[in-house]
């Protein structure tokens, strides 16, 4: 369903990575990037939420301030704020109210979560956006009028923080963003590449030609996958998949015969 060019026995191959019904499994949540000077969150997850879609899929979320509290952290300790794009899994923790379909009544917005945080998404993705109220998107009320006063805008290129920098990957929507976080003294030379929705899980390391249901510009997306893909052949880079459930980290071997995704070891 979600992947419309793997039907009808397209995961054959790939069995591995599918659950006991048959259905893929996804973590949906955060990164952290902590550096002596900062605290930068990549994405905001689902919120608190617990819900089904009877033959789609199961959504639960509700667990960031908690990881948050166990690496020593609150949400006023985080200054910056980065969304890879707006879809509703990435921008749940913006304001204390995750619109769910089974939410029972209205909840009133208190506030951002992370107050003193700067909060920034590429221009182009915050124009996509602006005004809509499509399911995947960032909810008027309780995402994007939040936000509407204080979002800052980034580009291409831009470094946010000493080693993390910005990278425009469009395609599922049309001001998508990764990261690239590396250490600022050039004393390490590995990188690690924050995907954001470039790939929903990792077949898409071997299938890259896969396209995803919610994908904004398909023929957009594959290319930008297929381009990122060629660069991150290389052992010292590590992929972090947000989606990737079991291996969020992993790296990309050369093709042999074919790509394929490695997850053992990635840090030593």
């Amino acid at each position: 369903m979600f992947f419309p060019a793997s039907q009808p026995d397209g995961w054959a191959t790939h069995a591995a990575l599918l659950d006991e019904r048959g259905w893929f499994p996804v973590s949906i949540g955060s990164f952290l990037v902590r550096t002596p000077e900062r605290v930068i969150l990549v994405d905001l997850g689902l919120g608190t939420v617990d819900f089904s879609i009877p033959g789609v899929a199961d959504f639960h979320g509700g667990d960031l301030l908690r990881a948050l509290a166990a690496e020593g952290l609150s949400p006023v300790d985080v200054d910056t704020v980065i969304y890879t794009h707006l879809h509703h899994d990435h921008v749940g923790w913006t304001t204390n109210v995750a619109p769910a379909p089974n939410a029972r009544e209205a909840q009133r917005v208190s506030g951002l979560t992370f107050a003193r945080a700067r909060h920034l998404v590429s221009k182009a993705e915050w124009a996509h956006w602006a005004g809509t109220a499509e399911l995947v998107g960032p909810d008027p009320v309780a995402v994007q009028a939040p936000l509407a006063t204080v979002i800052d805008h980034i580009d291409d290129g831009a470094e946010v923080a000493p080693g993390v920098r910005i990278l425009a990957t469009p395609g599922h929507t049309p001001g998508h963003s990764s990261l690239q976080v590396t250490d600022p003294s050039g004393s390490d030379p590995s990188r690690v590449i924050i995907l954001g929705d470039v790939m929903h899980c990792q077949v898409q390391v071997t299938e890259s030609s896969w396209t995803f249901a919610f994908d904004v510009d398909p023929d957009q997306g594959v290319v930008t996958r297929e381009q990122l893909l060629r660069k991150l052949e290389d052992e010292r880079t590590v992929l972090a998949g947000g989606h990737f459930a079991g291996n969020v980290f992993g790296r990309v071997l050369p093709a042999i015969a074919r790509r394929v995704w490695s997850s053992g070891s990635v840090f030593g």
